[in-house]
């Protein structure tokens, strides 16, 4: 066996063992990130004192009108997917400028220096100019209903909110994410919330599976794309 041979086959298994910690890594992180965003399980109350013969006890929660509105931990919330943005920008430059000098001939004893018969006078001329123009228009538009779990409740009153829904379609999946803070008065009496009125709002909707891999560049092509590309 050739010396050739021999580091093709070392340089083949190499970058093959780099590309499976790559995707054990990705898998791993996939799973992290998932587990992150799952649902958010109420607060388990502590079992009530031992009765006192008294009508009212204390560290005990009864409410005669509950608002089915969320306000606890754990509590199920609807929002409204209701995202519609538009931006558009325009700009436009030109500039010029036109430089001319001139040098008389000098004099010598009264007299015109010159060369080869012609006088030695000297012009300088310079013109540049720049002309450019560019514009930018972006649109995206996202509706629809996701229910999300009351993740935390701060200080203020504010709800911290997060969850997430997965739609398997043949062989990909659709995954759609959301988590910010709600205003409890922001809450309509259905129990859902427009995603406009959530503070700090993170919305994520991508997909996996054949039909996302098949949509995406693969690494080399992205590297020719990219700004480390200097053609």
């Amino acid at each position: 066996m050739s010396y050739a041979s021999m580091w093709l086959r070392i340089a083949s298994v190499s970058l093959l063992a780099a590309a499976l910690a790559g995707c054990g890594a990705i898998q791993e992180h996939q799973k992290q990130d998932d587990a992150k965003w799952a649902a958010t399980a109420p607060v388990e109350e502590t079992s009530p004192p031992p009765p006192d013969g008294s009508i009212y006890h204390d560290m005990q929660n009864m409410e005669l009108f509950n608002d089915a509105r969320a306000h606890r931990v754990g509590d199920i919330l609807t929002i409204n997917l209701v995202e519609a943005m538009q931006a558009s920008k325009k700009s436009e430059t030109t500039t010029s400028k036109t430089d001319k000098v001139n040098v008389g001939a000098p004099q010598i004893l009264g007299q015109s220096l010159k060369i080869a018969g012609q006088s030695a006078n000297s012009a300088l001329n310079s013109a540049n100019s720049f002309d450019g123009a560019g514009s930018s228009t972006q649109s995206n538009q996202l509706t629809g209903q996701i229910t999300v779990t009351v993740a935390k409740r701060l200080s203020n009153g504010g709800l911290l909110v997060k969850g997430e829904k997965w739609l398997t379609i043949n062989q990909g999946q659709e995954l759609i994410r959301i988590s910010g803070i709600v205003r409890p008065e922001d809450i309509a009496q259905d129990n859902s919330v427009d995603s406009t009125r959530v503070a700090d709002a993170n919305i994520t909707y991508t997909g996996r599976g054949t039909l996302n891999e098949a949509n995406t560049q693969g690494w080399l092509a992205k590297f020719f794309n990219s700004k480390w590309m200097p053609f």
